[in-house]
């Protein structure tokens, strides 16, 4: 199995979190979006992954490296491709043409999701969907009496569906999707002024590519600080009972930390609450403050400050008493 993951664009939604790592290594819960992702999907799986192929822009040497790391952490060869201008999300899919062989799972890093992904490796293909209370502003698909899918539309401007695509999808043959994408471009089929993979799927399954869709239980946003500071909420339920949390090398001094809260590598908290609902980066140290429903990168200091429903960069020296903030890495802020 190949995981192929998508994730050239730098999320401007997110900014000023995105204006120094890409969105997809925004860490939630302790770990990056697209850490998540490859980790949730290699465990859900029955077939082993071989290969996670990365389609990326311009991120930089420790970016890659930490991609590398991430492919290195399920025991599969890593594969970087990239997407030099944004073309849209079938171009980008076929940037990593090279890795579209065989049994392929795509998977957007847009978003999280809880979902169960048993499924026969056997069938052609495998849409997860979700459904919306907008889906003007998706993807979506209709099904036929035997349940396959019998549309794809994009982003539709009538109603013709609520169940929306959303991002993950599997293809039984990687060469049939990779000749589908080539033809597109070759021949120029834009929708919406961009290189669709809809398109490709409607090609597919007009040839004869016999769609299923599957429903995902949950779809986590991480679009923007609001929907992000939402998403780590939900993600440390889901994984407080599955994943180390707090670290060994946590100091607490005349401090509380009330769960579920992830707390990385030697960070100190000092006179103060930290939780529910919190995540706090590796070196970061908590001084005199109040945290609840929020997230602190790296090597981040707070003092005197008074938090909820806030994200904190890296590299950031906060002194405040502000309750709902945004700062992006390499701040500082005083009161």
């Amino acid at each position: 199995m190949k995981i192929i993951i998508p994730m050239a664009g730098r999320g401007s939604r997110l900014r000023p979190h995105t204006l120094t790592i890409p969105k997809p290594l925004v860490s939630i819960a302790g770990k990056p979006i697209v850490q998540r992702i490859v980790e949730d999907l290699s465990n859900a799986l029955d077939e082993p992954v071989d290969e996670v192929a990365f389609i990326i822009g311009d991120f930089g040497k420790e970016a890659e490296e930490q991609l590398q790391e991430i492919a290195a952490g399920i025991g599969a060869k890593c594969s970087i491709y990239h997407q030099e201008e944004p073309l849209g999300p079938g171009h980008a899919v076929l940037c990593a043409a090279p890795s579209l062989e065989g049994h392929c799972l795509v998977a957007f890093a847009d978003t999280l999701f809880k979902a169960n992904f048993n499924f026969d490796i056997n069938t052609d293909g495998i849409i997860w969907v979700q459904q919306v209370d907008n889906p003007s502003s998706f993807g979506v698909i209709t099904t036929n009496n035997d349940g396959y899918i019998a549309d794809f539309v994009e982003k539709p401007t009538e109603f013709v569906s609520d169940k929306a695509i959303v991002g993950i999808y599997y293809f039984n043959d990687g060469n049939k999707l990779k000749a589908t994408l080539n033809k597109i471009v070759n021949e120029d089929i834009k929708e919406k002024g961009e290189y669709q993979l809809t398109t490709a799927l409607e090609l597919m399954k007009e040839s004869g590519t016999k769609f299923l869709p599957s429903q995902i239980d949950e779809w986590l946003d991480c679009g923007n600080k609001e929907n992000v500071v939402a998403t780590n909420q939900r993600m440390l339920e889901i994984k407080k009972g599955s994943e180390k949390l707090v670290d060994d090398s946590v100091q607490l001094e005349n401090s509380v930390i009330i769960p579920p809260c992830y707390i990385g590598e030697n960070v100190c908290l000092r006179n103060s609450v930290v939780g529910p609902y919190v995540s706090i980066g590796n070196n970061s140290i908590v001084e005199q403050s109040v945290i609840s429903n929020s997230l602190i990168q790296h090597n981040t200091k707070v003092r005197f400050a008074n938090l909820q429903d806030s994200m904190l960069g890296n590299e950031v020296d906060y002194e405040g008493r502000h309750s709902s903030i945004s700062i992006g890495d390499y701040s500082s802020m005083g009161s």
